[in-house]
């Protein structure tokens, strides 16, 4: 059986740590069935994704046709990334 270290938010593990302890008990092995379930189920919902991506032959022309519509230019596109990137680092900072 392998073993992973991982870091997370303080609070975030104290909430996994209760949800863990009790819906599988307060004994050894809690902590280890409920992160078993977690990866799982993130694994789960990502195969699908991955294997999305994994079947397109040509990302570029795949990107080009979901743009076509689009009426910006590439440089305003990335200036509103940019901007999106930035809310969501505040929001993240000001939730944790």
């Amino acid at each position: 059986m392998g073993g992973i270290k991982v870091y997370i938010p303080d609070d975030l593990e104290r909430k996994f740590r209760e949800a863990a302890m009790r819906l599988y008990g307060y004994g050894r092995g809690s902590l280890s069935i409920a992160s078993e379930k977690a990866f799982a189920a993130w694994l789960s919902q990502v195969s699908g994704a991955l294997d999305v991506a994994e079947s397109i032959e040509d990302p570029v022309e795949a990107i080009y046709g979901m743009l076509s519509n689009v009426k910006k230019t590439g440089v305003e596109l990335q200036h509103e990334a940019r901007g999106m990137r930035a809310r969501r680092s505040l929001e993240y900072r000001n939730a944790t």
